[in-house]
Protein backbone atom coordinates (compact mmCIF):
# COMPACT_ATOMS: atom_id res chain seq x y z
CA UNK A 1 0.00 0.00 0.00
CA UNK A 2 2.94 2.33 1.16
CA UNK A 3 4.65 1.74 -2.21
CA UNK A 4 1.16 2.16 -4.32
CA UNK A 5 0.61 5.47 -2.41
CA UNK A 6 4.28 6.85 -3.42
CA UNK A 7 3.93 5.95 -6.90
CA UNK A 8 0.37 8.25 -6.87
CA UNK A 9 1.79 10.88 -4.88
CA UNK A 10 4.77 11.03 -7.61
CA UNK A 11 2.27 10.76 -10.53
CA UNK A 12 0.13 13.83 -8.87
CA UNK A 13 3.53 15.99 -7.96
CA UNK A 14 3.85 16.12 -11.52
CA UNK A 15 0.20 16.83 -13.04
CA UNK A 16 -1.31 20.19 -13.45
CA UNK A 17 -4.49 19.33 -11.95
CA UNK A 18 -6.80 22.11 -13.61
CA UNK A 19 -5.27 21.49 -16.97
CA UNK A 20 -5.33 17.79 -16.38
CA UNK A 21 -9.51 17.84 -15.82
CA UNK A 22 -9.71 20.10 -18.95
CA UNK A 23 -8.17 17.71 -21.56
CA UNK A 24 -9.73 14.73 -19.37
CA UNK A 25 -13.32 16.54 -19.79
CA UNK A 26 -12.55 17.27 -23.85
CA UNK A 27 -11.18 13.85 -24.55
CA UNK A 28 -14.20 12.22 -22.49
CA UNK A 29 -16.56 14.55 -25.11
CA UNK A 30 -14.48 12.74 -27.82
CA UNK A 31 -14.84 9.11 -27.00
CA UNK A 32 -18.92 9.86 -26.83
CA UNK A 33 -18.88 11.56 -30.16
CA UNK A 34 -16.49 8.87 -31.66
CA UNK A 35 -18.63 6.26 -30.45
CA UNK A 36 -21.90 8.08 -31.94
CA UNK A 37 -19.94 8.89 -35.38
CA UNK A 38 -19.09 4.58 -35.71
CA UNK A 39 -20.82 2.83 -33.89
CA UNK A 40 -22.71 1.45 -37.10
CA UNK A 41 -19.13 0.36 -37.54
CA UNK A 42 -19.03 -1.90 -34.01
CA UNK A 43 -16.40 -1.06 -31.43
CA UNK A 44 -13.08 -0.88 -32.79
CA UNK A 45 -12.48 2.58 -33.44
CA UNK A 46 -13.53 3.17 -29.91
CA UNK A 47 -11.59 0.43 -28.63
CA UNK A 48 -8.20 1.76 -30.02
CA UNK A 49 -9.03 5.50 -29.50
CA UNK A 50 -8.97 4.22 -26.00
CA UNK A 51 -6.00 2.67 -26.33
CA UNK A 52 -4.62 5.99 -27.85
CA UNK A 53 -5.58 7.71 -25.34
CA UNK A 54 -3.71 5.34 -23.10
CA UNK A 55 -0.49 5.85 -24.75
CA UNK A 56 -0.74 9.92 -25.28
CA UNK A 57 -1.35 9.80 -21.64
CA UNK A 58 1.76 7.38 -20.73
CA UNK A 59 3.73 10.14 -22.94
CA UNK A 60 2.79 13.00 -20.89
CA UNK A 61 3.04 11.55 -17.41
CA UNK A 62 6.69 10.84 -19.21
CA UNK A 63 7.25 14.74 -20.29
CA UNK A 64 5.93 15.82 -17.38
CA UNK A 65 8.29 14.70 -15.22
CA UNK A 66 11.53 15.59 -17.48
CA UNK A 67 12.38 19.47 -16.24
CA UNK A 68 12.25 22.00 -18.51
CA UNK A 69 16.25 22.23 -18.57
CA UNK A 70 16.06 18.38 -19.83
CA UNK A 71 13.75 19.44 -22.33
CA UNK A 72 15.76 22.34 -23.53
CA UNK A 73 18.75 19.83 -24.37
CA UNK A 74 16.76 17.43 -26.97
CA UNK A 75 15.92 20.70 -28.98
CA UNK A 76 18.33 20.96 -31.83
CA UNK A 77 18.64 17.29 -32.19
CA UNK A 78 15.17 16.56 -32.05
CA UNK A 79 15.29 19.52 -35.04
CA UNK A 80 17.65 18.17 -36.83
CA UNK A 81 16.32 14.58 -36.75
CA UNK A 82 12.71 16.40 -37.95
CA UNK A 83 14.98 17.74 -41.36
CA UNK A 84 16.28 15.13 -41.95
CA UNK A 85 13.24 12.68 -41.76
CA UNK A 86 11.39 15.36 -43.74
CA UNK A 87 14.61 15.28 -46.75
CA UNK A 88 14.22 11.29 -46.85
CA UNK A 89 10.56 11.82 -47.09
CA UNK A 90 11.04 13.89 -50.13
CA UNK A 91 13.63 11.37 -51.52
CA UNK A 92 12.23 7.83 -50.43
CA UNK A 93 8.70 8.70 -49.31
CA UNK A 94 5.56 6.54 -49.34
CA UNK A 95 2.79 8.00 -51.83
CA UNK A 96 -0.36 7.88 -50.35
CA UNK A 97 -3.91 9.57 -51.86
CA UNK A 98 -1.53 11.49 -54.10
CA UNK A 99 0.38 13.00 -51.24
CA UNK A 100 4.49 11.93 -50.07
CA UNK A 101 4.17 12.55 -46.25
CA UNK A 102 5.03 9.03 -44.71
CA UNK A 103 8.87 7.14 -44.64
CA UNK A 104 9.01 3.61 -44.01
CA UNK A 105 12.12 2.78 -41.39
CA UNK A 106 11.27 -1.24 -42.17
CA UNK A 107 9.25 -1.68 -38.48
CA UNK A 108 7.51 1.17 -38.57
CA UNK A 109 6.01 3.65 -40.96
CA UNK A 110 6.16 7.46 -39.67
CA UNK A 111 5.11 11.04 -40.52
CA UNK A 112 8.55 13.13 -39.34
CA UNK A 113 6.13 16.15 -40.11
CA UNK A 114 3.96 15.32 -37.01
CA UNK A 115 7.69 15.12 -35.21
CA UNK A 116 7.94 19.11 -36.57
CA UNK A 117 5.36 20.27 -34.54
CA UNK A 118 6.91 19.68 -31.14
CA UNK A 119 10.13 19.87 -32.38
CA UNK A 120 9.95 23.52 -34.14
CA UNK A 121 8.74 25.66 -30.54
CA UNK A 122 11.27 23.58 -29.20
CA UNK A 123 14.17 24.33 -31.10
CA UNK A 124 13.05 28.43 -31.74
CA UNK A 125 12.52 28.78 -27.98
CA UNK A 126 15.94 27.18 -27.32
CA UNK A 127 17.47 29.61 -30.06
CA UNK A 128 16.19 32.93 -28.45
CA UNK A 129 16.87 32.06 -24.86
CA UNK A 130 20.45 31.35 -26.05
CA UNK A 131 20.58 34.93 -27.53
CA UNK A 132 18.09 36.02 -24.84
CA UNK A 133 21.05 38.65 -23.43
CA UNK A 134 21.87 40.31 -27.21
CA UNK A 135 18.76 39.87 -29.45
CA UNK A 136 18.79 42.09 -32.94
CA UNK A 137 17.41 41.61 -36.06
CA UNK A 138 20.00 39.33 -37.55
CA UNK A 139 18.80 36.74 -35.01
CA UNK A 140 15.15 37.23 -36.06
CA UNK A 141 16.00 36.75 -39.64
CA UNK A 142 17.90 33.24 -38.44
CA UNK A 143 14.78 32.42 -36.42
CA UNK A 144 12.36 32.85 -39.46
CA UNK A 145 14.86 30.51 -41.99
CA UNK A 146 15.02 27.88 -39.22
CA UNK A 147 10.93 27.89 -39.18
CA UNK A 148 11.15 27.97 -43.14
CA UNK A 149 13.13 25.28 -44.32
CA UNK A 150 11.01 22.34 -42.64
CA UNK A 151 7.54 24.26 -43.70
CA UNK A 152 9.01 24.26 -47.45
CA UNK A 153 9.31 20.28 -47.25
CA UNK A 154 6.26 19.97 -45.44
CA UNK A 155 4.25 22.25 -48.25
CA UNK A 156 6.34 20.21 -51.21
CA UNK A 157 4.22 16.90 -49.85
CA UNK A 158 1.68 18.39 -49.82
CA UNK A 159 0.11 19.15 -46.53
CA UNK A 160 -0.84 22.59 -46.25
CA UNK A 161 -2.71 21.80 -42.96
CA UNK A 162 0.60 20.17 -41.05
CA UNK A 163 2.60 23.54 -42.68
CA UNK A 164 -0.15 26.12 -41.02
CA UNK A 165 0.27 24.70 -37.37
CA UNK A 166 4.22 24.39 -37.68
CA UNK A 167 4.20 28.05 -38.65
CA UNK A 168 1.49 29.12 -36.46
CA UNK A 169 3.85 27.48 -33.65
CA UNK A 170 7.47 29.37 -35.15
CA UNK A 171 5.39 32.44 -35.36
CA UNK A 172 4.12 31.96 -31.69
CA UNK A 173 7.65 32.21 -30.47
CA UNK A 174 9.17 34.34 -32.35
CA UNK A 175 6.11 36.82 -31.90
CA UNK A 176 6.51 36.58 -28.01
CA UNK A 177 10.77 36.71 -28.07
CA UNK A 178 9.98 40.40 -29.38
CA UNK A 179 9.33 40.76 -33.07
CA UNK A 180 9.05 44.58 -33.30
CA UNK A 181 5.29 45.63 -35.10
CA UNK A 182 6.89 47.39 -37.85
CA UNK A 183 8.50 44.45 -38.97
CA UNK A 184 5.36 42.41 -38.71
CA UNK A 185 3.35 45.23 -40.70
CA UNK A 186 6.20 44.70 -43.43
CA UNK A 187 5.91 41.18 -43.39
CA UNK A 188 1.86 41.30 -43.90
CA UNK A 189 2.13 44.19 -46.51
CA UNK A 190 4.82 41.37 -48.16
CA UNK A 191 2.36 38.59 -47.69
CA UNK A 192 -0.71 40.35 -48.70
CA UNK A 193 1.57 41.46 -52.16
CA UNK A 194 2.57 37.62 -52.49
CA UNK A 195 -1.15 36.18 -52.71
CA UNK A 196 -1.10 36.79 -56.10
CA UNK A 197 2.18 33.87 -56.55
CA UNK A 198 1.27 32.32 -53.84
CA UNK A 199 -2.31 31.05 -55.72
CA UNK A 200 -0.16 30.27 -58.65
CA UNK A 201 1.90 27.78 -56.57
CA UNK A 202 -0.92 26.05 -54.83
CA UNK A 203 -1.80 22.70 -56.28
CA UNK A 204 -5.41 22.18 -58.19
CA UNK A 205 -7.10 20.62 -55.08
CA UNK A 206 -5.76 23.47 -52.93
CA UNK A 207 -7.13 26.16 -55.26
CA UNK A 208 -10.81 24.05 -55.53
CA UNK A 209 -10.92 23.77 -51.77
CA UNK A 210 -10.38 28.23 -51.77
CA UNK A 211 -13.13 28.60 -54.35
CA UNK A 212 -15.65 26.21 -52.84
CA UNK A 213 -15.39 28.15 -49.56
CA UNK A 214 -16.64 31.02 -51.45
CA UNK A 215 -19.58 29.42 -53.08
CA UNK A 216 -19.66 24.98 -52.45
CA UNK A 217 -23.25 25.08 -54.04
CA UNK A 218 -20.72 25.29 -57.11
CA UNK A 219 -19.77 21.85 -57.50
CA UNK A 220 -22.41 20.50 -54.54
CA UNK A 221 -21.36 16.58 -55.43
CA UNK A 222 -17.94 17.55 -55.69
CA UNK A 223 -15.22 19.49 -53.74
CA UNK A 224 -18.14 21.41 -52.10
CA UNK A 225 -20.07 17.92 -50.33
CA UNK A 226 -18.11 18.16 -47.47
CA UNK A 227 -18.61 22.00 -46.28
CA UNK A 228 -22.15 21.33 -47.72
CA UNK A 229 -23.04 17.86 -45.52
CA UNK A 230 -21.17 19.76 -42.35
CA UNK A 231 -23.03 23.38 -42.10
CA UNK A 232 -26.68 21.15 -42.48
CA UNK A 233 -25.53 18.82 -39.94
CA UNK A 234 -24.41 22.04 -37.58
CA UNK A 235 -27.43 23.80 -38.47
CA UNK A 236 -30.21 21.42 -38.31
CA UNK A 237 -28.68 20.89 -34.20
CA UNK A 238 -30.12 24.42 -33.02
CA UNK A 239 -30.46 25.01 -30.04
CA UNK A 240 -30.56 21.56 -28.21
CA UNK A 241 -29.06 19.29 -30.45
CA UNK A 242 -30.94 16.28 -31.40
CA UNK A 243 -29.65 14.11 -28.67
CA UNK A 244 -26.83 11.71 -28.53
CA UNK A 245 -27.20 8.76 -31.37
CA UNK A 246 -29.94 10.83 -32.88
CA UNK A 247 -28.03 12.84 -35.59
CA UNK A 248 -30.03 11.90 -38.80
CA UNK A 249 -27.07 13.64 -40.84
CA UNK A 250 -24.74 10.93 -38.61
CA UNK A 251 -26.39 8.34 -39.39
CA UNK A 252 -27.69 8.33 -42.83
CA UNK A 253 -23.76 8.88 -43.55
CA UNK A 254 -24.33 12.51 -44.96
CA UNK A 255 -21.16 13.49 -43.11
CA UNK A 256 -17.75 12.93 -44.33
CA UNK A 257 -15.00 12.25 -42.33
CA UNK A 258 -17.11 12.11 -39.53
CA UNK A 259 -14.86 10.10 -36.48
CA UNK A 260 -11.91 12.38 -37.86
CA UNK A 261 -11.96 16.16 -39.37
CA UNK A 262 -15.52 16.50 -39.61
CA UNK A 263 -16.53 15.44 -35.89
CA UNK A 264 -17.21 18.60 -34.88
CA UNK A 265 -20.57 18.55 -37.48
CA UNK A 266 -21.20 15.15 -35.52
CA UNK A 267 -21.01 17.19 -31.93
CA UNK A 268 -22.97 20.15 -32.98
CA UNK A 269 -25.86 18.18 -34.51
CA UNK A 270 -26.39 16.04 -31.53
CA UNK A 271 -25.64 18.66 -29.00
CA UNK A 272 -26.98 21.92 -30.44
CA UNK A 273 -25.96 25.61 -29.57
CA UNK A 274 -25.64 24.65 -26.13
CA UNK A 275 -23.41 21.54 -26.48
CA UNK A 276 -20.87 24.12 -28.26
CA UNK A 277 -21.01 26.21 -25.81
CA UNK A 278 -19.71 24.12 -23.20
CA UNK A 279 -17.33 22.98 -25.82
CA UNK A 280 -16.38 26.70 -26.38
CA UNK A 281 -15.58 27.02 -22.65
CA UNK A 282 -13.59 24.03 -22.20
CA UNK A 283 -11.14 25.62 -24.99
CA UNK A 284 -11.43 28.91 -23.53
CA UNK A 285 -10.01 27.18 -20.14
CA UNK A 286 -7.65 25.30 -21.47
CA UNK A 287 -5.92 28.24 -23.40
CA UNK A 288 -6.05 30.40 -20.47
CA UNK A 289 -4.91 27.88 -18.14
CA UNK A 290 -2.08 27.43 -20.62
CA UNK A 291 -1.18 31.14 -20.97
CA UNK A 292 -1.17 31.25 -17.02
CA UNK A 293 1.65 28.50 -16.88
CA UNK A 294 3.37 30.78 -19.74
CA UNK A 295 3.00 33.65 -17.52
CA UNK A 296 4.29 32.29 -14.49
CA UNK A 297 7.26 30.36 -15.99
CA UNK A 298 10.91 31.21 -14.83
CA UNK A 299 13.19 31.76 -18.12
CA UNK A 300 12.28 32.52 -21.88
CA UNK A 301 12.77 29.14 -22.75
CA UNK A 302 9.87 28.28 -20.84
CA UNK A 303 7.82 31.40 -21.68
CA UNK A 304 8.34 30.95 -24.89
CA UNK A 305 7.37 27.31 -25.51
CA UNK A 306 4.57 27.47 -23.02
CA UNK A 307 2.92 30.24 -25.02
CA UNK A 308 3.51 28.84 -28.24
CA UNK A 309 2.24 25.59 -27.52
CA UNK A 310 -1.24 26.81 -25.79
CA UNK A 311 -1.49 28.93 -28.89
CA UNK A 312 -1.01 26.56 -31.20
CA UNK A 313 -3.92 24.04 -29.16
CA UNK A 314 -6.33 27.28 -30.37
CA UNK A 315 -4.95 27.20 -33.68
CA UNK A 316 -6.38 23.74 -34.30
CA UNK A 317 -9.62 24.50 -32.60
CA UNK A 318 -9.84 27.65 -34.33
CA UNK A 319 -9.22 26.22 -37.68
CA UNK A 320 -11.40 22.87 -37.14
CA UNK A 321 -14.29 24.55 -36.45
CA UNK A 322 -13.79 27.69 -38.98
CA UNK A 323 -13.64 24.80 -41.83
CA UNK A 324 -16.41 22.42 -40.40
CA UNK A 325 -18.53 26.01 -40.36
CA UNK A 326 -17.87 26.75 -43.98
CA UNK A 327 -15.65 29.82 -43.09
CA UNK A 328 -11.99 28.30 -43.58
CA UNK A 329 -11.05 26.45 -46.23
CA UNK A 330 -10.77 22.33 -45.81
CA UNK A 331 -7.40 22.11 -44.89
CA UNK A 332 -7.29 18.63 -42.72
CA UNK A 333 -6.67 19.21 -38.87
CA UNK A 334 -8.24 17.92 -36.18
CA UNK A 335 -10.18 19.09 -33.52
CA UNK A 336 -7.97 18.96 -30.49
CA UNK A 337 -8.51 15.98 -27.93
CA UNK A 338 -11.87 15.07 -29.80
CA UNK A 339 -10.86 13.96 -33.25
CA UNK A 340 -10.33 9.88 -33.69
CA UNK A 341 -6.47 9.50 -34.55
CA UNK A 342 -3.25 8.52 -32.72
CA UNK A 343 -0.61 10.41 -33.63
CA UNK A 344 -2.22 13.88 -33.64
CA UNK A 345 -3.52 13.03 -30.10
CA UNK A 346 0.32 11.75 -29.02
CA UNK A 347 1.47 15.00 -30.52
CA UNK A 348 -0.85 16.83 -28.40
CA UNK A 349 -0.95 15.12 -25.28
CA UNK A 350 3.00 15.60 -25.32
CA UNK A 351 2.63 19.97 -25.49
CA UNK A 352 0.10 18.81 -22.10
CA UNK A 353 3.05 17.21 -20.64
CA UNK A 354 5.62 20.09 -21.75
CA UNK A 355 3.30 22.54 -19.87
CA UNK A 356 2.84 20.45 -17.05
CA UNK A 357 6.53 19.94 -16.79
CA UNK A 358 6.82 23.96 -17.20
CA UNK A 359 4.62 24.28 -13.93
CA UNK A 360 5.52 21.75 -12.07
CA UNK A 361 9.22 22.55 -12.33
CA UNK A 362 9.18 26.51 -12.39
CA UNK A 363 10.86 26.46 -8.82
CA UNK A 364 13.29 24.18 -9.42
CA UNK A 365 14.58 25.82 -12.74
CA UNK A 366 17.48 28.11 -12.97
CA UNK A 367 17.42 31.84 -14.69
Amino acid sequence: MKLIKRIIQGILAHLDIPLFLIVMALMGIGLLTIYSATSSDGFWKLDKQLINIAASMIVMLAVARTPPQTLMRFAVPLYLLGVILLLGVALFGIVVNGSRRWISLGFVRIQPSEIMKIAMPLMLAWYFHKHESMLRGKHFFIATLILLVPIAFILKQPDLGTSLLIGAAGFFVIFFAGLPWKVMFGLGAAFAAAMPFAWTMLHDYQRRRVLTLLDPTSDPLGAGYHIIQSTIAIGSGGGLGKGWLNGSQTHLEFIPEKHTDFIFAVFSEEWGLLGNGILLILFTLLIGRGLMIAAAAPTMFSRLLASALTLVFFIYAFVNMGMVSGILPVVGVPLPFISYGGTALVTLMLGVGILMSIHTHRMLVKK
